[in-house]
């Protein structure tokens, strides 16, 4: 099987889709399932055997999805869950729904985002980038975590975005409520996923447990989150040439997908790692180890954010702090 390049490295040992071992038997869930990136993890994962959930907010598209993706591959075993990460009520029906369906879950892949939205609150009052984004996927995985650290040789995936780096937390406004700058809000949740990833492994580890808390992003991919209309501005010509840009420079859905699907399946990755594209920056190539924004490695800003979501979204994960 082919290694995985730490930061430092070239890219010359590269790791692909083909890499994917045997996953029959094992339970997946892709948030954000029916397009994009998340459609493409959930393809590789199906078509290596996996059981995989498709959590998406949209049932219809999720329906097309899941008929798109039967015809399209010989063998797969796929599930429906209808999941609103933007409503905590929707994201603990969803969770109890896998709970009552599974005995074990192998991979949860944090997938799901919106990027560039207008400015709105959510009825949990989250600026509904953060909702969506970060406090959304929190909430699942904390109500999930128990089904997850007993299943072995299980992996948390959560996928940010090279705009992190981009991203401000205000430790008084967690929920992003008194932000107006769309960009700055969509990096600031990018942010949250990392310092979330951070904090969840630091504390699996001093629970001496095995399961993996790690973090993936897709370099610049042509995906429906490229050419968002309320990112570039109301004008038809930002919104045409947003779009015209992702096509042509922007790799493949397919292309972004690996380094989320090496993140969930490589037996070389590590606790806490963050894996994206190895060329030009980032933006395209095989994955490797990245290395993310200093804000992003920061102990003191991760285990702040844990204590807010905790508080704002209502679930109590059941591994303690690392002392």
């Amino acid at each position: 099987m082919s290694q995985i390049p730490g930061s430092e490295a070239t890219a010359s040992a590269t790791w692909s889709a083909d890499d994917i071992g045997d996953l029959t038997g094992h339970v997946t869930l892709v948030t954000g399932a029916n397009s994009g990136i998340g459609y493409e993890t959930a393809k590789a994962l199906a078509d290596h055997g996996a059981h995989v959930i498709l959590a998406c907010r949209d049932q219809e598209k999720a329906r097309r999805a899941r008929d798109k993706l039967e015809s399209e591959l010989d063998r797969s075993s796929l599930e429906l869950l209808d999941l609103d990460l933007a409503d905590l009520v929707s994201v603990r029906r969803a969770a109890d729904a896998v709970l009552s369906r599974h005995a074990r879950l192998d991979v949860l892949v944090n997938n799901a985002g919106v990027m560039g939205t207008p400015y709105r609150l959510t009825a949990d009052g989250f600026e509904l980038q953060m909702a969506t984004n970060h406090f959304g996927h929190f909430a699942l995985t904390g109500l999930l975590l128990d089904r997850i650290v007993t299943t072995e040789r299980s992996r948390i995936v959560t996928v940010s975005s090279h705009m992190h780096r981009m991203g401000r937390l205000d430790p008084g406004d967690p929920t992003g409520a008194s932000a107006r700058n769309t960009w700055v809000s969509y990096g600031t949740s990018k942010l949250a996923n990392l310092l979330f990833t951070a904090e969840l492994s630091r504390r699996l580890g001093a629970a001496g447990l095995p399961t993996l808390a790690v973090a993936a992003h897709p370099g610049w991919t042509r995906s429906n989150l490229a050419g968002n209309g309320a990112a570039l501005g109301n004008s038809r010509l930002r919104r045409k040439l947003g779009r015209t840009a992702g096509t042509v420079l922007g790799q493949s859905t397919a292309a972004g997908a690996v380094p989320i699907l090496c993140a969930a399946t490589a037996a070389a990755i590590g606790p806490g790692q963050y894996i994206g594209p190895a060329r030009l920056f980032g933006l395209y190539g095989p994955p490797r180890v990245a290395r993310p924004a200093a804000r992003a490695r920061g102990a003191v800003a991760a285990a702040e954010l844990w204590e807010a979501s905790e508080e704002l979204t209502g679930v109590r994960y059941s591994v303690d702090a690392p002392v």
